[in-house]
């Protein structure tokens, strides 16, 4: 009871930091030596809670999932029907990636995952997925949302949302300033964009 009391904190602080360094470095950018290292412990300390890095990887893959998912979902259940739901989502993840850009650069190093992991994660969410169909389709068929194949619509979006709130090197090739003013900016300007998208 004392010993896991007193360990547990570890395993938490190792989950933070590697979050937040593959995240920022990407998860080919950051060895094991790197997260001891900045959490303060030894490799072998790492190792007792995270056996490797694909298992540390499925660790924080997970809660980043579960995280996101959670900022997301309580403003877009509030939110209403219609173009409504769209906004307040894209609210939900700006907020996410102002607060703690680290967990949406992680969704950048979806496509540089093996088969296994991205499939593991991706079954941690297919029915958040699902449900995001499921009502897309519900919003079509009520006229409030252009009717469109819901499937590739939520792909659309979704590369949208998270490519332009990812991608701030990207951004900056075009002359964009990743500041608190620029970021309110982009955030308007891709809602005006997907308004004029999806609405009928």
């Amino acid at each position: 009871m004392g010993f896991m009391a007193q360990s547990a904190p570890t395993a938490d602080r190792i989950l933070t930091v590697a979050t937040d360094l593959f995240g920022r470095r990407g998860i080919a950018g950051t060895s094991l030596d790197d997260i001891a290292g900045t959490v303060g412990v030894a490799k072998q300390t790492l190792l007792y809670w995270y056996p490797s890095k694909d298992a540390l990887i499925g660790k924080v893959l997970t809660a980043t999932a579960v995280e996101l998912l959670y900022a997301i979902d309580k403003p877009v259940r509030g939110a209403g029907d219609g173009f409504a739901r769209v906004e307040a989502t894209i609210n939900s993840v700006f907020a996410a990636a102002v607060r703690r850009p680290s967990l949406l650069g992680l969704v950048r190093e979806l496509n540089r995952l093996d088969t296994n992991t991205s499939d593991q994660l991706l079954d941690s969410m297919r029915s958040h997925i699902d449900t995001a169909v499921v009502w897309l389709e519900g919003e079509m068929q009520a006229g409030r949302l252009r009717k469109a194949d819901p499937r590739i619509l939520l792909s659309l979006v979704y590369a949208t949302v998270v490519g332009v709130a990812t991608e701030t090197e990207a951004l900056r090739a075009v002359g964009w300033e990743p500041t608190v003013g620029n970021l309110r900016k982009l955030r308007r300007e891709m809602i005006e964009f997907l308004r004029a998208a999806l609405l009928p």
